[in-house]
């Protein structure tokens, strides 16, 4: 529990407003020793790329356990910090987001994702008040373990269209107040929205990148703490063996795998 801690504290100072935490998602133990041996600081998972590379539609589908197995694989895996994005918590109330929370960090995870979408076919976003409870069961279950868990609340006001800057920096301040540490805004890339909001959360902000979205050096400049890419890089390795299968079965050549990782190398990331 001590290095848990330890690597808590490490990972909660490397969120620092201007000279953000970059993350490239993790999906399984591969490509978190990919991530790992480029130097990253600190390991995050993708949601959407751990219920994929497990047979499951994102959007809370996956069983807690294996959500929680998989953490353990990687944290096992890796010498940096982990955090887990943990979608809506895995459960339908407060006392199993705790439930799930409590795994999570028994697995040795440091940091956490929860989202307030609503994965019942609505596609709203939680009330408030629900929100906050299950945050603050998420806080409970840390405190408990002795750990002091990083608990990034993401708001999903600008990924489904229920609300603005106004909105969601209302939401940040419940959720900080409830036991957040973070606050994760996906579905803006617009630099002024980006700067608004940064002024507005009391709290380091966590932008998700892409193609449209600003460079890492702008955000940095806007002030945001943490960059992450979410299940592109799943996305992304996926797309490549669909294109290995459309060559291979159709002109019968083998271009796509020129830039392949070596599998000398490959494997010799998996040796500890």
């Amino acid at each position: 529990m001590t290095d848990n801690r330890a690597r808590a504290e490490l990972f909660r100072s490397l969120h620092v407003p201007g000279v953000p935490l970059v993350l490239v998602n993790a999906w399984d133990v591969a490509s978190a020793r990919i991530v790992a041996a480029t130097g990253a600081p600190a390991i995050a998972t993708t949601s959407a790329g751990v219920a994929w590379s497990l047979g499951a539609p994102d959007g809370d589908r996956l069983g807690r356990d294996l959500a929680v197995d998989l953490v353990a694989r990687i944290v096992a895996a890796v010498d940096v910090p982990v955090t887990a994005d943990i979608e809506a918590g895995f459960g339908a109330t407060p006392a199993e987001v705790g439930r799930t929370v409590a795994g999570v960090v028994a697995a040795g995870a440091v940091g956490v994702n929860l989202e307030d979408t609503r994965h019942d076919g609505s596609g709203s976003v939680r009330a408030v008040d629900d929100q906050c409870e299950r945050l603050a069961a998420a806080r409970s279950a840390a405190d408990a373990a002795g750990v002091p868990l990083y608990v990034n609340a993401r708001v999903d006001t600008f990924l489904r269209g229920a609300g603005g800057v106004d909105e969601t920096v209302a939401r940040a301040r419940e959720y900080l107040a409830a036991g957040a540490e973070g606050i994760f805004v996906p579905g803006v890339v617009d630099p002024a929205t980006i700067g608004a909001l940064v002024a507005g959360v009391e709290a380091p902000l966590n932008i998700l990148a892409g193609p449209s979205a600003p460079p890492v050096p702008e955000l940095a400049r806007l002030g945001v703490a943490r960059v992450s890419v979410g299940a592109l890089a799943a996305e992304a390795a996926y797309a490549t063996v669909r294109r290995a299968a459309e060559e291979v079965h159709g002109a019968g050549t083998y271009g796509v795998f020129g830039d392949a990782y070596d599998y000398a190398t490959l494997n010799g990331l998996m040796r500890r």
